[in-house]
């Protein structure tokens, strides 16, 4: 039997079934940074190493991509910590001046917000220091839970860069004969490894438009009418990241936007909720278009995985559920199904 022979139809059900219980084992077994971290590597290896292979032959080109991938790695995370210790020394991180530059917000949305909400409002510096330092006290535990997950996730994201990294670079070897079931799994990991950079580059692509579409209304528009919305560039920011969530992060850039706005005033606050929900009406085409041509599924499916996937699993299911859906559209489309 040769590597090209066409798998029997027992063979491919049992590779599905197989990858259908990883799937939900990752899920389960909250191992999905490792995944995601995996097949970004591996992505990025498999589109880096091309582009390297005219200048570098062989398997070269492959261990230069993953060395620069790992120097990138490696580097941003030691700024970013570097970054965060000098923020904490530093005035800018002292809390006490936090405090200070929320208490305007506060006092300024007072007059815009119901009683019933502003009943529960602090009323000065030191109410407000005493409330977070309650909350602090109360939620210790959990805070300390916190912690020890973000180590592991930490730790679970370097082991899926390392074997990302391996699974690229052994991928570009020469393999002897593999019998029918590995091949079948094969041809589903690869499968996930597009699925995963499909969404990625359609979600990347959209997220983009629409901070550039948040950014000219938050930096130019506004300030035009006199207008300086507090934390503009950081909300600009915020869009691009919570943007890289399929459908929901519209849902949270605007409503982190809306409330900003509250504390200048209420009109201020209407007028960037309706400048943000038209602009969105108008991406929809766009993002159609972007959607439809990576993954091939509307708005209305991915909302659908995520409901579904997010009751089942959580937050790793509502993350996860746009790259398993698109895979499962592959499949199917694979199979003359749909």
């Amino acid at each position: 039997m040769t590597s090209h022979e066409p798998l029997s139809p027992r063979v491919t059900i049992a590779s599905h079934v197989l990858a259908a219980l990883a799937l939900l084992a990752i899920l389960h077994l909250h191992l999905l940074p490792a995944l995601l971290a995996g097949l970004l590597v591996y992505v990025l290896v498999h589109g880096l190493a091309p582009i390297l292979q005219k200048h570098l032959p062989g398997a070269r080109a492959h261990w230069l991509v993953v060395l620069l991938l790992g120097v990138v790695v490696v580097g941003i995370l030691t700024v970013a910590i570097i970054g965060l210790i000098a923020f904490l020394g530093s005035e800018r991180g002292n809390p006490s001046l936090l405090f200070e530059k929320m208490m305007p917000l506060i006092e300024s949305a007072r007059s815009q917000l119901p009683q019933m909400v502003v009943d529960h409002l602090p009323d000065n510096i030191e109410d407000f220091r005493a409330s977070a330092i309650d909350w602090l006290r109360m939620h210790a535990a959990q805070l300390q839970l916190a912690g020890i997950q973000a180590g592991r996730t930490f730790v679970q994201l370097l082991i899926g860069l390392v074997l990302g990294a391996m699974v690229a670079l052994h991928s570009f070897s020469i393999h002897r004969y593999r019998g029918p079931l590995a091949r079948a799994l094969t041809q589903r990991a690869s499968w996930l490894a597009i699925a995963f950079h499909d969404i990625v580059y359609a979600q990347v692509k959209i997220s983009a438009l629409n901070t550039l579409f948040t950014g000219i209304f938050l930096l130019l528009v506004l300030p035009l009418f006199g207008v300086n919305l507090p934390f503009a560039k950081t909300l600009v920011v915020l869009t691009f990241v919570v943007g890289l969530l399929p459908v929901i992060g519209n849902l949270i850039s605007n409503t982190v936007i809306f409330i900003v706005g509250l504390s200048v005033s209420l009109w201020v606050a209407c007028a960037a909720l309706g400048f943000l929900i038209a602009i969105h009406k108008l991406e929809y085409f766009l993002n159609a278009r972007i959607v439809g041509t990576q993954i091939r599924a509307r708005a209305w499916e991915l909302l659908l995985a995520m409901l579904l996937m997010e009751a089942a699993f959580g937050l790793a299911g509502l993350v996860a559920a746009p790259i398993y859906y698109a895979l499962l559209k592959r499949e199917l489309e694979a199979a003359h199904l749909i």
